[in-house]
């Protein structure tokens, strides 16, 4: 039991993440040194390691290619500082303990700044000290903390444009979801960096003031202490103390400066696919400004006075320099150039692929490059907001996801046209005039607009471009305005409703099966394939939309496709039968606001012609009416299309189930907005008001 005991703790142990105890370790290590004395050997040490750490950081700020590789750095900077203050700290403990027990009593690190690097004069360390302390305080911490500022106060201004241009992108599918989702990590990993380096800069100005505080408090401690308690003459106890006290400020202020550089260039970095070293490089190899260096330098050098070898020598190197940089440019180029000699000498001509063979956009958008500013949301151009909201209602209304429209300029069309292209094939056009508004003329108005006439590009109507300034005054006339984009987004969303069917294929029927699947099994199961193929079920959608059925209401479509397939598989008699099953859903859009439906009718005699011509078509073959027989009958429909319109009331027709499906064909573009539907697919208990009644000989 005891066996089994110790090999679980061990198996526990071997699991267990030991690299997480880093930085508790590090918070309790600073935490002691702030309370428990310290031997000067350790302190040595960790004088040292400060040191080291802070080279380390510089080094890595100055290799990062752009800030978010470093993102830790505000955490590292506030850990670094509290670890030199910490040292700081446990060191005048050790000054002002062991002080007057001479120059080796704070440990080596200490001792070896106080002689060697201000010659043991503490007069020259103090000024030494001062002059860090105003070039950390006043010129690098000073300055690092407002490029801070600015640096998060415009990420955070520049975010939602940002964000909106991302969003733009997707809709246009130049990028994919996952692109998109990664490019919004990192616009939030760009503003949470910015502001906490807002804050981290304070540290670092925090630490400067704290350094001249300690320097202030050690010296006049230490003065007291060695006078007072260990009797020293004043000459003695200021030559230990403010020696120790100096050199452990100069210990601590150089990695201080080193941190302060490396916040500097974080925050000055400019984002680029190269290192501070790599731009810096770069960017100074030009000849020019070598060489006009150089020149300056030679002119100085020869006025009497100047120590001549100094400005010659280094006007001469300046100048080589610049002669370095020429030859490598022009070996550079001359080995780019037999590259590219070699590759053309080497390359053949490529076999074709289907790489090359490009797939068409299913939606697309072409706009002539004077409309390219409704595109650009930093312009306010709003027409990616308004093609996103004509594709969430048109899902919504259809009943299946419409693919996202892609939107790219056409230098092959005018400025201000614009193209809506369905599978490559240009389905409608428009001209639009970017700054102005158009006012629509409904039918009715009362006065007449200063502007440009033209046609309204989605229902042909009259209208006028106006000016902005006049969109108040137009609509006081009965005039309907809209901006461009709202006018380039009607016009699209008309082209996609009358187009529904052919933008719904096996992959969004599959997709709607699988939603369907998701809530009934069975009867997706049922259906498809065991009874009805999935091109087929395809099929019956695409003809309801066709005739502008919305398939919302899967459920009953496919359980209405399940109890008719033992019978037929015919689609577009699997049509007519779904048809009556949604009867309710047709007659919404077609009820006045008292659910009364108006309709008209064929005249009696003319509608059993028209069964009697359909019964004698054979099965599959087109049928074919008398020519004055067919003008006739689309005029007469025409008309009292027109009248019914000019009621208020939408145009319906209601005939038998056997005429229904083949007139609806016939009418679909020869007859404007009819809605042709059979007595069968009106419910029971919708109250019908026949208004009008189509009779060829009348109508003549």
């Amino acid at each position: 039991m005891t066996t089994l005991s110790l090999s679980t703790i061990r198996q526990n142990l071997a699991k267990f993440d030991y690299s997480g105890l880093g930085i508790p370790a590090l918070v309790l290590l600073i935490m002691a040194m702030l309370v428990i004395p310290l031997p000067s050997i350790i302190l040595d040490f960790f004088f040292t390691f400060n040191i080291v750490s802070s080279l380390v950081i510089i080094m890595i700020a100055i290799s990062t290619r752009n800030p978010l590789e470093f993102s830790s750095f505000p955490s590292v900077l506030l850990f670094a500082t509290m670890l030199r203050l910490a040292l700081n700290v446990a060191s005048s403990r050790v000054i002002l303990v062991n002080g007057h027990e001479g120059h080796d009593s704070a440990g080596k690190v200490i001792a070896a700044f106080g002689e060697f690097v201000i010659s043991g004069n503490y007069v020259v360390g103090f000024i030494i000290f001062a002059i860090l302390m105003i070039i950390n305080f006043i010129v690098v911490t000073k300055g690092a903390g407002r490029v801070s500022e600015v640096n998060a106060r415009f990420t955070l201004d520049a975010m939602p444009g940002k964000q909106m241009s991302i969003d733009a992108d997707l809709n246009a599918g130049v990028i994919d979801q996952a692109t998109a989702k990664k490019r919004r990590e990192v616009l939030s990993q760009e503003s949470d960096f910015f502001g906490s380096m807002d804050g981290a800069s304070k540290f670092v100005s925090g630490d400067a003031v704290a350094g001249l505080l300690i320097l202030i408090i050690n010296v006049v401690g230490g003065l007291a202490i060695g006078v007072l308690q260990h009797n020293l003459p004043v000459g003695e106890a200021g030559r230990l103390y403010v020696l120790l006290t100096i050199g452990d400020g100069l210990v601590a202020q150089i990695p201080s400066l080193l941190l302060s550089l490396a916040t500097a260039i974080i925050v000055t970095r400019v984002t680029t696919s190269e290192s501070m070293t790599e731009q810096a490089k770069s960017q100074f190899s030009n000849p020019a400004a070598l060489f006009i260096s150089s020149g300056i330098l030679m002119a100085l050098g020869l006025v009497p006075g100047m120590p001549h070898l100094m400005f010659v020598t280094l006007a001469a190197a300046t100048a080589g320099m610049g002669l370095m940089v020429i030859r490598t440019e022009v070996e550079q180029e001359a080995s780019e150039e037999a590259a590219t000699q070699a590759a053309a000498k080497v390359e053949t001509p490529k076999e074709l692929g289907w790489d090359d063979v490009d797939q068409v956009d299913l939606i697309g958008l072409e706009i002539g490059y004077g409309l390219i500013p409704l595109v650009n949301p930093d312009t306010g151009g709003e027409l990616m907001s308004r093609v996103k909201g004509v594709r969430k209602k048109l899902s919504a209304e259809l009943g299946f996801l419409v693919q996202p429209v892609r939107i790219r300029d056409d230098l092959n069309i005018n400025p201000d046209t614009y193209n809506i292209v369905l599978k490559g094939v240009v389905r409608g056009k428009g001209e639009i005039k970017v700054g102005r508004e158009l006012a629509i003329n409904p039918g009715q108005v009362y006065g007449k607009l200063q502007g440009i006439d033209t046609k309204e590009p989605a229902f042909g109507l009259e209208a006028v471009w106006i000016e902005p300034s006049q969109r108040d005054h137009a609509r006081t006339l009965g005039y309907t305005v809209v901006d461009s984009s709202t006018a380039i987004a009607t016009h699209l969303n008309k082209v996609l409703r009358e187009n529904a069917s052919d933008l719904l294929s096996h992959d969004e029927a599959q997709q709607l099966l699988d939603k369907l699947a998701a809530r009934s099994p069975k009867i997706v199961e049922d259906l498809i394939p065991g009874k009805l193929t999935l091109g087929a079920f395809t099929k019956v959608l695409q003809n309801l939309l066709l005739e502008g059925v919305s398939i919302r209401d899967m459920r009953t479509i496919a359980e209405t496709l399940s109890e008719m397939t033992p019978r037929n598989t015919d689609p577009d008699q699997l049509t007519s039968a779904v048809r009556p099953k949604l009867g309710r859903m047709i007659m919404q859009s077609l009820v006045d606001d008292k659910n009364n439906l108006s309709v008209m009718t064929l005249d009696p005699g003319l509608e059993q012609m028209i069964h009697n011509i359909l019964q004698q078509s054979q099965p599959g073959q087109p049928v074919v009416l008398e020519p004055g027989l067919a003008e006739g009958l689309f005029a007469a429909l025409r008309n009292g299309s027109r009248k019914m319109e000019e009621e208020g009331n939408p145009a319906v027709l209601v005939v038998s189930p056997i005429v229904r499906g083949w007139l609806s064909k016939a009418v679909r573009y020869r007859v404007n907005d009819i809605t042709v539907l059979s007595y069968n697919e009106i419910p029971d208990d919708q109250a019908v008001k026949v208004v009008h009644s189509v009779d060829i000989q009348k109508n003549n």
